[in-house]
């Protein structure tokens, strides 16, 4: 039932379709519209910026950070591959998150 009455909807509206010729005036009003998106996108990666830096300085992180990895690195040297589950999940995953951090950034700077 309902798709009879699209059906009829659309050939009522077809039938006084009319094209307006645009001339440009499309791109003209596109124009001069401000870039509101891209304004709003560059203060928000700036503020995520800063508070990501004030955070890592506040919390210690870049001694975290290496104490973390130096951990997960002796682990694999001295017990082998195989006993890595025995490894501190944070330390997996602080590595986890900095690897992933340094691919996003190679691929930015293809982009």
């Amino acid at each position: 039932m309902q798709e009879n009455e699209d059906k009829l909807l659309e050939q009522f509206f077809a039938a006084g379709k009319k094209e307006i010729a645009d001339n440009g005036f499309t791109q003209r009003v596109m124009k001069q519209l401000p870039e509101r998106e891209s304004q709003l996108s560059r203060l928000w990666t700036a503020f995520c910026l800063m508070l990501s830096v004030a955070l890592f300085v506040v919390f210690d992180g870049y001694h975290l950070l290496l104490n973390s990895l130096r951990e997960v690195f002796e682990n694999i040297v001295q017990q082998g591959q195989a006993d890595i589950a025995q490894t501190d999940p944070k330390a997996l995953i602080l590595a986890g998150i900095v690897l992933i951090y340094f691919v996003c950034r190679k691929i930015a700077s293809l982009a």
